[in-house]
């Protein structure tokens, strides 16, 4: 019986070998395996380190041998620019099908001098006329080189950046994308379509235009307009545009709206634009029209806009059109809990462009649109600059043959004109909707009980009218607790930083105050009188 464990024993470390014998086997196995697999990723580069290699001039020349090689051989994915490299173009770089097109941030794709391309001829588009799929740009910048191709006129279809028809699954994102003659990302007659994380400059036409598309997002982009807009849909149905920041750069090629929605033949009643920081804008912040035949309530409606904040939009002096948002051709419009600062003309407005700046009629045909305004604060409107008599206006109605307004519990404050032409509420407060720091854009509501300042819950000395004030049948659940059982008028109403409910005692508040970050300031002010005070009598 002595002699079996030693036996056992012997066994077991010889069974010990060999499974560390196996296991690294097994290692070296996988290993030599991922080595052979080829990398899917096949490089472009201006130093001669890639597997294409240019030279500064028909640059498109190596990058589309690139990706005809990535259409021929479906293991390799991906093209990637190397950069710091400018890779000037004189004819269009065409993307396949489940690729990805990348670049290095300091990859650049410029737009050669005085390039003389016909209108509809852009710099990026699909290989296949009849549509391709599954295609992702990112990473890199397009220079649109609008400077040294002064020839061809803005807004006309020269030089679009990136161009797409009757295509499916294009994702654009992390790109820099300026100084061109037209759209950023001109999308037709395709479906699924993400436009995120760009920074967009002085375009000659729209930052994102989709046109009969459907499932359109945009979201988290930085676009300053020049020409047009900065996200806009025309028929393009199932939309979503949030968080996105927009302005305009003051000048008299600045155009249109920081967004516009379009509807002529097509159905859009599905869209949603909400979360979004608009202003300085040349034409209005927002800009809803629908026009043409009389077309079925069904196809011009669901269109909510929320949660936005609008500043001084509207700054054009030339059109008429301006203000927060211009609207007509939409039935039972919903637009609620945002802030209207400073805004030109009004926050609001029904009516349609007109004149010599549009040829075309976008007049709606039929009747009975109506727009539900709730919930939103609007304060300090401003005349527009052309025609500036009887604006400034919260609230005004061009059309009251046809169109409505329902306004329901919103917060008027200090516009130069008034509150209303044509429209009326029972239920609006006529207040100060006391910010927490309106000079900077903080939209936030002062509260006894609690406001967000962006990194922790801090208390003031006042509450704001707004709390607690808002529509009663609207809902408030996303409000954190001490929320009134009632939703806040304003930008934050009914999300997470909505300013809480409440008083506390007034030592308590007091208290609180004192040793709040905003009171710094006092505080070390204090405490150098008191050294200095003490240093004095001792």
């Amino acid at each position: 019986m002595n002699g079996k464990y030693p036996r056992y024993r012997q066994n077991r470390k010889r069974t010990g070998v060999f499974i560390r014998i196996l296991i690294f086997l097994i290692l070296m196995g996988t290993t030599a395996l991922s080595n052979a697999l080829p990398n899917k990723t096949v490089y472009v580069a201006g130093d001669g380190s890639g597997d294409f290699n240019c030279d500064g001039s028909n640059d498109q020349v190596e990058i589309n041998q690139a990706l005809a090689y990535i259409a021929e051989n479906p293991q390799f994915t991906t093209v990637h620019l190397k950069g710091p490299n400018t890779y000037v173009i004189s004819n269009s770089i065409f993307i396949g099908s489940d690729t990805v097109l990348e670049g290095d941030p300091t990859a650049v794709i410029k737009l050669e001098d005085k390039a003389e391309w016909p209108s509809g001829k852009p710099l990026i588009t699909q290989m296949d006329s009849a549509g391709n799929h599954d295609i992702i740009i990112r990473g890199f910048e397009i220079y649109g080189n609008h400077d040294n191709n002064k020839d061809k006129r803005k807004g006309e279809g020269y030089y679009n950046l990136i161009h797409f028809l009757n295509s499916k699954n294009i994702q654009v994102h992390d790109m820099y994308m300026h100084d061109g003659h037209g759209d950023g990302l001109r999308v037709e007659s395709s479906s699924y379509i993400q436009f995120y994380n760009n920074k967009v400059y002085k375009l000659g036409h729209d930052g994102l235009y989709a046109i009969g598309c459907q499932n359109v997002e945009a979201w988290n982009n930085r676009i300053t307009c020049r020409t047009d807009s900065g996200l806009r849909t025309w028929d393009s149905n199932h939309v979503k545009f949030h968080d996105n920041v927009i302005d305009s750069f003051y000048h008299w090629s600045a155009g249109s709206s920081g967004i516009q929605i379009e509807k002529s033949t097509g159905v859009v009643n599905d869209v949603d634009v909400y979360n979004n920081t608009i202003y300085n804008t040349y034409g209005p912040g927002i800009w809803l029209i629908g026009y043409g035949k009389s077309y079925p309530k069904e196809e011009a409606l669901n269109v909510h806009i929320h949660h936005n904040t609008f500043y001084n939009t509207g700054t054009n002096p030339s059109i008429d059109w301006v203000g927060g948002i211009v609207t007509s051709g939409f039935y039972d419009t919903l637009i609620e809990n945002n802030v209207f600062d400073g805004v030109y003309h009004a926050a609001v407005t029904h009516m349609y462009p007109t004149g010599k700046g549009y040829p075309v009629d976008l007049s709606p045909k039929g009747e009975g649109y109506t727009t539900i305004f709730r919930n939103n604060i609007i304060l300090n409107t401003k005349k527009r600059t052309k025609d500036p008599s009887e604006t400034g206006y919260a609230v005004i109605n061009y059309l009251p043959e046809t169109h409505t307004f329902v306004l329901e519990n919103n917060c008027l404050y200090n516009n130069i004109a008034g509150d209303y032409v044509n429209a009326g509420s029972t239920s609006d407060i006529h207040a100060k909707p006391l910010f927490a720091d309106q000079k900077n854009h903080d939209y936030h509501l002062k509260s006894t009980g609690g406001r967000w300042n962006g990194k922790t819950w801090v208390k003031d000395l006042v509450s704001s009218p707004c709390i607690d004030a808002g529509y009663p049948s609207s809902d408030y659940s996303k409000e954190p607790g001490n929320n009134g059982n009632r939703i806040n008028i304003g930008r934050y109403g009914n999300t997470e930083y909505a300013s809480k409910s409440g008083v506390m005692p007034g030592y308590v508040m007091w208290w609180n105050q004192v040793f709040s970050p905003e009171w710094r300031v006092l505080r070390l002010f204090l405490r150098t009188f008191f050294i200095v005070c003490l240093n004095i009598l001792y």
